[in-house]
């Protein structure tokens, strides 16, 4: 093997991890967004401050609910600007963009479902706020560098 040889081989390898560090901290954050709504929701049903699964909510509690994904979307775009190699906003956008189109899906799936599903600002609020809230994690983890 000759030196170039392994500095192309090293410099591939280097690619390699670098795409897998993208990848991982733009799935750190997901897992951040997806997890803590998730737990959060559960836990304000079993409280007692939502109503029971599938029951109607009142809009006060629909915007309590887009008040924590709000906060969950900024802390996922930090999350994935903090452990992104390179390019941190980037990084975050992409999370947002994965945010904005499994909301979007979210939308379709629960359009004129009934009452249960919430109210149609809802799902196409969450839509409108991932991109900006990522974006507003990463220039909060980019503030702190």
């Amino acid at each position: 093997m000759t030196s170039e040889t392994i500095n192309h081989t090293s410099a591939g390898a280097r690619s390699a991890r670098r795409w897998l560090r993208s990848i991982g901290a733009i799935l750190a954050g997901l897992f951040a967004v997806i997890g803590l709504a998730t737990v959060t929701d559960i836990a304000m049903h079993a409280t007692g401050i939502f109503p029971p699964w599938f029951q109607p909510m009142s809009t006060p509690l629909w915007l309590l609910a887009t008040a924590y994904r709000i906060a969950y979307g900024v802390a996922g775009g930090y999350v994935t600007a903090r452990l992104a190699p390179d390019r941190p906003v980037n990084h975050a956008l992409v999370l947002g963009l994965i945010g904005f189109v499994l909301s979007l899906i979210g939308a379709v799936a629960t359009w004129d479902k009934g009452p249960e599903f919430g109210p149609t600002w809802f799902p196409l609020g969450l839509v409108g706020i991932a991109i900006p809230c990522s974006w507003v994690g990463a220039k909060l983890a980019q503030r702190q560098n």
